[in-house]
């Protein structure tokens, strides 16, 4: 028996693996990642870690020495350059690995500037793992001029960090606000002002031309005409699900790594999970970026490496902590038509509506109603709107 291998050593692949082991699979485990590092959190990286509030060896996931406890071979800091479904081996940088399963559990890649807009120069960033915040930590010194370039969450916590830490920020959106592509104008706007009250110079509806200076770079020119003198850039314009790999395989690509319901790809023995992976959702294929689908849907796949034949049901959530505000989402938004305030004791939430059907739910700082919107999604049920508005109303009452 060659055992089962597991390629991309994150959050999936370290959950798929300690899962295989819990079920009592005894045959050997290859976990292979390209990082010089054990299996690490992700969130912390760009807000904890950056702050100084944790240190790294606080970010793996488990301690180096539990996967030799586990019977586990992590390899670490070696990429793998080909798989030969055909012949079930994969390519360790010369070295040849058998298997019998295969799981594709590699994550996803930032979305790199143009080097032909200053995307190359030296002090220009991408939050894509520990080597480069360790890379891109020495420059967050109070009163240095960050430009951010992307208002999604990426973006918007880099600035939070940066903005806490005393330096100068400005952050620019080519789109007319905040956030646009995955939350409602009323989650923008709590953001942009929440920013703003913290000093960042918010700009919506401006891209960036170039990034200047002479190697490192030193200014920014922006679609509105203004330019700006920085003394380094951040960009998080959106990531992409790493497939390279699968794809030079054979496997087929659909928005990831397609898989069925069942976490398998298009190719007998090889399965996917996590960011890289598309999977079926209430009649549509998605693909989610978040450690609770990474974690949840990984340790189905495990389960049905070893024949479960288990469904994987997402029960999609998410999460943003940017200064003292904790952000929770519940459900997926696409399609609302209408959105209902509610009004916490210490927070807001906004709940978004298809119609009468319950979609998806944003809490600022509002657990309960965190809770209750997520568990009324997951059950079904979609209260009447006129009660979310009430913030006098029992929330526990509604899910029956």
């Amino acid at each position: 028996m060659s055992g089962i291998v597991v390629i991309g050593a994150g959050q999936a692949g370290s959950s798929l693996v300690v899962k295989l082991r819990n079920l009592g699979f005894a045959g050997k485990i290859t976990l292979v990642g390209a990082e010089d590092f054990p299996p690490y959190q992700r969130p912390p990286l760009s807000k904890k870690y950056l702050l100084g509030e944790m240190d790294r060896e606080r970010l793996y996931l488990r301690p180096e020495a539990f996967y030799a406890e586990q019977d586990i071979n992590l390899v670490t800091g070696r990429k793998v350059i080909a798989i030969d479904p055909k012949a079930r081996t994969v390519d360790l940088e010369g070295e040849v690995i058998d298997y019998d399963q295969l799981a594709l559990t590699t994550g996803s890649v930032p979305r790199l500037l143009p080097a032909s807009i200053g995307g190359d120069l030296a002090g220009v960033y991408a939050v894509r793992g520990l080597a480069g915040l360790d890379q891109m930590a020495p420059e967050f010194v109070a009163n240095r001029r960050l430009l951010v370039i992307g208002g999604g969450y990426i973006g918007l916590e880099a600035a939070a960090v940066a903005a806490k830490l005393g330096l100068k920020v400005v952050l620019v959106e080519m789109a007319e606000r905040i956030l646009q592509r995955v939350a409602a104008p009323e989650t923008s706007d709590y953001f942009r002002e929440l920013h703003r009250h913290h000093g960042v110079d918010i700009r919506e509806g401006v891209g960036l031309v170039r990034l200047t200076g002479d190697r490192r770079v030193s200014g920014a020119e922006l679609s509105d005409g203004s330019n700006l003198a920085i003394d380094f850039a951040v960009v998080g314009v959106g990531i992409e699900p790493a497939t390279e790999l699968a794809e030079a395989a054979g496997i087929v690509i659909e928005n990831g790594i397609r898989t069925d319901q069942f976490g398998q790809t298009s190719v007998p023995g090889i399965w996917a999970a996590g960011d890289c992976a598309s999977f079926p959702y209430r009649g549509r294929r998605i693909r989610l970026e978040s450690v609770p689908n990474a974690i949840d849907q990984a340790e189905i796949v495990a389960e049905n490496m070893l024949g479960a034949g288990k469904e994987y049901i997402a029960k999609p959530w998410f999460w943003s902590d940017q200064y003292d505000v904790k952000l929770q989402i519940a459900g997926l938004s696409t399609g609302y038509d209408n959105i209902i305030t509610r009004r916490g004791e210490s927070g807001v939430s906004f709940w978004y509506y298809l119609g009468d059907e319950l979609l998806a739910v944003d809490a600022m700082n509002d657990a309960r109603a965190y809770m209750f919107g997520k568990r009324l999604i997951e059950a079904g049920k979609s209260p009447d709107k006129a009660v979310i508005k009430d913030a006098t109303s029992n929330l526990k009452t509604l899910l029956g």
